[in-house]
């Protein structure tokens, strides 16, 4: 006589492993961006022309204003950024002001928080830029977020209030909008050299 099976008994439920900056050292030099967020591990294919030539640019615009004004240092991607032990990202660019610098620029990587944070979105990136990564650059303090969104010609800027980053401004192309800063005074991008083809 068979005995009848009863329910199945699960294994105990581990608590989720966050990863940290020693496992991230360790992933592979594949020619992906690699990120951690939250101890959570995250992949994003190489680049395309379209989001090089616009990383060039707007990099280009920033290094000839910080020839004439050295008030810090642009830098770009790849390039490591360790917020914390659980967050490690690779932002297409980052600004440096020259008071931050002496406390999180180290000869490996950034360690800390970068005045100015940009992304350029794609179909793979653009949820993942507008939330889980602009909720950690809010939270780890960034003054001022970048989204560059290539596929409507328009940059979304968070910039820092009292509570947080605040509702972006959305400069456009088709408006002849020029990218500016506080971080940068006197700094003008326009918008039509950022997205020409």
């Amino acid at each position: 006589m068979s005995a009848m099976a009863g329910p199945q008994r699960q294994p105990p439920l581990r608590p989720a492993v966050k990863l940290t900056y020693d496992d991230f050292v360790l992933f592979p030099d594949d020619g992906r961006r690699h990120e951690l967020i939250d101890g959570e591990h995250y992949v994003t294919p190489s680049p395309n022309l379209g989001h090089q030539r616009i990383a060039g640019r707007l990099y280009f615009a920033f290094a000839v204003y910080l020839k004439a004004h050295p008030i810090g240092e642009v830098f770009f991607a790849p390039l490591d950024v360790v917020l914390s032990e659980s967050d490690v990202v690779e932002p297409d660019l980052l600004y440096v002001s020259r008071e931050r610098a002496a406390d999180i620029l180290v000869p490996q990587h950034v360690r800390g928080v970068p005045d100015l944070v940009i992304e350029i979105a794609s179909k793979g990136t653009r949820k993942r830029d507008e939330t889980i990564k602009r909720a950690l650059y809010e939270r780890a303090g960034v003054s001022e977020y970048w989204v560059v969104d290539p596929e409507i010609d328009v940059v979304r800027v968070y910039r820092r209030g009292g509570e947080g980053l605040e509702r972006p401004a959305e400069p456009r192309r088709d408006a002849a909008d020029m990218l500016t800063t506080a971080l940068m005074p006197g700094l003008q991008i326009p918008l039509d050299d950022v997205f020409s083809s």
